[in-house]
């Protein structure tokens, strides 16, 4: 493949991360995954490491799946060593990792909102830090950033949606920071609800019945999908969105989640 990249994908053990970082290797991509096999507050990822490598085994692709935690920066570093030694270069950074616990500012204590910020937030900020130098000293890349609709504000959502507004704004910053060195920022969205994920699941208690069936979904007359993430990662990582840099691209609803579209009434 005469456009194969090396890409490293943060919480790319489970759920969409998986999808990407999966759908990225059948293209042809050498990514490099990690994640961590902990329990995580309102996800379902518990063992992703694990039951990955076993996946990526079966499938045959070009898949390096590390264990790693994007809050720390020594272990972030040890990932972006490993993806330059063994491939020789980075080319793309994908910053999915992330949780999302529910609540109020009332009802989400100081220790839970630390955390969510943390995770996402100072994950891409750390995980963009290690990697910018070498985007740099190749003469450019990309990074991409999974953001939420819920960073324009949701209710219940308040840690969550404060991160994730945080991850707009850094996209957009390090987008104009990096202009001149041709390094491309954007920032992808999820979109249209009833997405099924370790973060949904987690929220429901693992049950899939309880993840919201009245959301709108897609244009394609159903939810979004993992896969449908990785079609969006994989085009702006490529030669041809070049010229595409701090934007948010919004897959399966609105710009900025906008609308409204109401789920299709039956008769």
């Amino acid at each position: 493949m005469t456009d194969s990249k090396v890409v490293v994908v943060t919480g790319g053990t489970f759920g969409i991360g998986r999808q990407i970082s999966t759908g990225l290797a059948e293209r042809g991509h050498r990514v490099v995954a990690f994640g961590i096999d902990a329990p995580q507050n309102s996800s379902t990822a518990e063992g992703s490491v694990s039951s990955f490598r076993k996946e990526i085994a079966k499938l045959g692709l070009d898949v390096d799946v590390l264990e790693a935690d994007v809050t720390d920066s020594s272990a972030v570093a040890r990932v972006v060593e490993h993806a330059r030694s063994r491939h020789g270069r980075i080319d793309a950074l994908v910053n999915n990792a992330a949780i999302g616990p529910l609540g109020t500012v009332l009802d989400t204590d100081e220790e839970l909102f630390d955390k969510i910020l943390a995770v996402n937030l100072k994950g891409p900020y750390l995980c963009s830090r290690a990697v910018l130098p070498h985007l740099v000293e190749a003469g450019g890349g990309s990074i991409v950033n999974i953001g939420s609709g819920a960073g324009w504000g949701k209710p219940n959502m308040a840690a969550y949606s404060a991160s994730k507004g945080g991850v707009f704004a850094l996209s957009a910053a390090t987008a104009y920071d990096f202009f001149h060195d041709k390094v491309r920022v954007n920032t992808v969205v999820p979109g249209g609800g009833a997405i099924i994920s370790g973060m949904t699941l987690g929220r429901v208690g693992g049950e899939v019945s309880k993840v919201d069936r009245g959301a709108p979904g897609s244009a394609a007359g159903r939810p979004v999908q993992g896969t449908d993430i990785a079609h969006t990662v994989a085009f702006l990582i490529s030669d041809e969105a070049e010229a595409i840099s701090g934007t948010v691209i919004d897959v399966g609803c609105f710009a900025h989640q906008g609308g409204p579209v109401k789920r299709k009434e039956t008769k």
